[in-house]
């Protein structure tokens, strides 16, 4: 009998970051960085092998208690909902989890139908709701205590654009609403408009943070170059990776055809080397732009 070695994974290595009160602050990265791991520190999940976490200025490990009581944690998905109960059912089960009864269960559970903007169906069945609507019930389920601090894990993955759309108003309620909110998601654009300040996290490290402008500007003295190809391998890529000026280049195939996204320097034009390298491949639309965050995220994680 083969016996395997255990596999040991670091999956968080020595990262800081503090998050200001009443503020939105994002973690981003790749699947595998770390983003998981870490909040499932900071919501006591997980116990960190070194290092301290403090929550609201109490420590994960040695007042687990307490820090959980003045937290809520969201995650995306549909898991962790009675269907065959009411959107109200489900709030009364779970308030009476978290200590919420009597007169005060009823106006809280009030207060954050009406905050997650589910006011009026709150009497339907979740079997019936729409994933955005779920989502939102999640909200108000990990808000029902009234917690200080929201770990918002990848709330709109899988919803549909009107359904995400209601969840960003919503998570921005939250913070009108004088709440510190934690958000991971993989959606940049939604990142760039909602993050007070971000961090991205990559291997296990945070390698960059700052404002979504901050962030940007990292980037903002170059270009970027979007090419429409057929066919491009591998070999061909690390041609143009290898180009003098150039920064990043990813590739995403889309249906029939790839998008070659080249990041650059801006010193000087590249056009013509670029092509130079795609030559024996077939190349439609090439087009510049300015970076957007998603540019300054992908030079991030690639440079590890």
């Amino acid at each position: 009998m083969i016996r395997r070695k255990p596999l040991e994974v670091e999956a968080v290595r020595g990262i800081s970051f503090a998050v200001e009160q009443g503020e939105l602050f994002g973690l981003l990265g790749p699947n595998g960085a770390g983003k998981t791991t870490t909040i499932k520190m900071l919501i006591t999940l997980l116990l960190p092998t070194s290092g301290q976490a403090r929550v609201l200025g109490r420590d994960v490990v040695e007042d687990p208690r307490e820090v959980r009581r003045r937290i809520g944690y969201v995650f995306g998905g549909d898991r962790g909902l009675y269907e065959r109960l009411s959107a109200r059912d489900n709030l009364r089960y779970f308030a009476e989890l978290y200590g919420v009864s009597g007169k005060a269960q009823r106006t809280r559970i009030d207060e954050v139908l009406e905050l997650v903007g589910l006011k009026g169906r709150e009497q339907e069945r979740v079997e019936g709701y729409s994933r955005g609507m779920r989502q939102r019930l999640h909200i108000a389920r990990g808000i029902l205590h009234d917690p200080e601090v929201v770990f918002l894990d990848e709330p709109t993955i899988g919803v549909d654009p009107v359904g995400a759309r209601e969840l960003r108003t919503t998570i921005g309620d939250l913070i009108a609403a004088g709440k510190t909110v934690l958000l991971t998601t993989h959606y940049m654009f939604e990142a760039d408009a909602l993050c007070d300040r971000i961090a991205v996290i990559a291997k296990g490290r945070i390698v960059g943070e700052g404002t979504p402008e901050a962030l940007k500007a990292g980037v903002a003295e170059g270009r970027v170059t979007e090419i429409d190809a057929f066919g491009v391998d591998d070999a061909a890529v690390a041609r143009l990776r290898a180009i003098a000026g150039v920064t990043a280049v990813t590739v995403e195939e889309r249906e029939q055809k790839q998008l070659l996204v080249v990041q650059t320097t801006g010193e000087r034009e590249l056009t013509a080397p670029l092509l130079a390298e795609l030559e024996g491949f077939e190349v439609g639309r090439v087009s510049t732009r300015e970076p957007t965050l998603e540019d300054a995220y992908i030079a991030l994680v690639t440079a590890e």
